[in-house]
């Protein structure tokens, strides 16, 4: 997330936050390569997995080094801005390409269904006839399906 919010700020000229960005990013993806590789060490039934090596993990580092130099570079030659000591915080709400939810609220039950219509429902108070075992399945009888020729004159011209 630090990552690309630095692309974003670098696209909005404030090159100083992008490289505290990136740095951040740096340090944080060290943690997390250090994780991977712990993990992927690690003896069991999930061995076979290495999250490291992963296309997504292998191209962030990239990613992160390539945008760091490329931040550090332009701020060298343009922008001359100081870099904070504390990384820029990260919009945590997204405010576009997201639907806001709809809440879901239960309708208004009707006036027919009282206490007592439900009391009515109680499946132990049902008829003993129900318990009539169910008819074996019928044979189906296979049918004859009839023989059809493909006909040359079926009325259809090509002009």
């Amino acid at each position: 997330a630090y990552c690309y919010h630095g692309q974003t700020l670098l696209a909005s000229d404030k090159c100083g936050e992008a490289i505290r960005s990136l740095q951040e990013s740096e340090k944080f993806f060290a943690k997390a390569e250090a994780l991977c590789k712990e993990y992927g060490e690690t003896k069991g039934p999930g061995t076979t997995a290495k999250p490291s090596g992963h296309l997504f993990f292998r191209k962030l580092g990239n990613l992160i080094k390539s945008t760091l130099e490329k931040c550090q570079r332009e701020n060298g030659f343009i922008y001359f801005q100081k870099v904070p000591a504390e990384a820029p915080q990260l919009e945590l709400k997204a405010n576009y390409g997201l639907v806001e939810p709809v809440p879901f609220e239960f309708p208004a039950l009707n006036a027919h269904w009282t206490p007592e219509t439900l009391a009515a429902f109680d499946l132990t108070k049902r008829p003993k006839d129900d318990t009539a075992k169910p008819k074996p399945d019928e044979e189906v009888k296979p049918l004859k399906e009839p023989d059809i020729k493909p006909q040359k004159d079926s009325g259809c011209q090509i002009s």
